[in-house]
């Protein structure tokens, strides 16, 4: 079964990377991410750890410890998918608390479900490249 590449898909990435950051970067708002993750078939690796599930991935979300996010996005990139779903990737910096800025790449799969999207894949790095 083929289906089309969705010609929206550029509006579909910024427009999902607004909406999943307004969620993540308020504290109060942050457990509602959950209805983004499949409860079975999302992944997230999150600086090198794997996760599979909404529970585990958002039990990592919701034991980060910072409560103040300052958030700049430099691009997010989008392509098309030939399942109809789109391939995301962020690059930015991020500020938590009282930290300096980092830079961070994050890759998102958007999986087309009905009407909607759900987030299959996740994959966040920050941009440090200090070795042992």
């Amino acid at each position: 079964m083929s289906m089309a590449l969705n010609p929206q898909y550029d509006a579909i990435g910024k427009g999902f990377v607004q909406q999943y950051y307004t969620l993540f970067d308020d504290p109060a708002q942050r457990p509602n991410l959950a209805n983004m993750y499949n409860v079975e078939t999302s992944f997230m690796t999150f600086e090198g750890v794997q996760l599979q599930g909404a529970v585990k991935i958002m039990d990592k979300l919701n034991s980060l410890a910072f409560q103040k996010i300052g958030r700049l996005i430099t691009s997010v990139d989008s392509q098309p998918m030939f399942d109809g779903g789109v391939l995301i990737n962020v690059l930015g910096r991020l500020q938590c608390d009282d930290d300096p800025p980092h830079p961070y790449m994050q890759t998102f799969v958007l999986k087309p479900l009905g009407d909607s999207f759900f987030v299959q894949h996740d994959i966040f790095r920050l941009g440090i490249h200090d070795v042992a």
